[in-house]
Formats: C-alpha cells, structure tokens, sequence
C-alpha cells in the first residue's frame, strides 16, 4: 500500500459509520452481510448505509457483490492487512519487538471474555 491509498482508507475510516460498517463486515467474515441486512443491524437508512459502503469501496477497503436482489458487502482482508503494514513497516527503527503485541494472532479474539488465552 503506498501513501496515497492508505490517506484514501484513512479518510474513509475517519466517519463513525463507516467505521462501525467496516467493523462489522470484519466480524461477518468473508462471506460478508447484504447492504439491507447492514442497515437494519445498525439502525440506519438503507441509502445512508449505501452511501457510505460506496465510500469504503471506493476506498478499497470492501467488495460488494450481487446475490439475487441483495447486493452483499465484505471486508477486503488484504487491503486491511495492507494498511496495519504501512503504519508498521518502520516499525520502532528496526526493534520488530516492541510491535510484536500489535501483530500478536491474539487480535483475532474477541475482547468480551469468550475466549480464554491460548
């Protein structure tokens, strides 16, 4: 990911919706959740979540596809990883120990106490 795009993630991330979209599409999983199923969830407009789904893809950060009426959304896992990369690649002047918590598989755990440590 070079500078330009990871500004166009950021500023698609800088808006609380679209940041609770993402967070969700992420927590769906790649099989990813219809636009209308989304609107509903969070108690927004199905043109608002439009709206700001069509940011986030114009962003790179998700997909949409059709299936049958619904157009369903999904994280682009990549580009995400992408981003987390950019903000890491110069990682503490060459001491990859003080990042490794924030690339610990740990963060793939919900933090509501579901699961224990491993």
């Amino acid at each position: 990911m070079d500078e330009r795009q990871a500004l166009s993630a950021f500023g698609a991330l800088s808006q609380e919706t679209r940041l609770k979209l993402l967070r969700r599409l992420v927590i769906a999983g790649p099989e990813g959740i219809a636009a209308g199923v989304l609107a509903e969830q969070m108690e927004v407009s199905p043109s608002n979540v439009s709206f700001h789904l069509k940011e986030l893809e114009r962003a790179g950060l998700v997909a949409a596809r059709r299936d049958s009426r619904s157009i369903v959304y999904s994280a682009e896992y990549d580009a995400l990883t992408g981003l987390i990369r950019f903000l890491m690649e110069d990682c503490c002047s060459g001491r990859p120990e003080i990042c490794s918590p924030a690339l610990n598989p740990t963060c793939c755990v919900p933090n509501d106490g579901s699961h224990a440590d491993a």
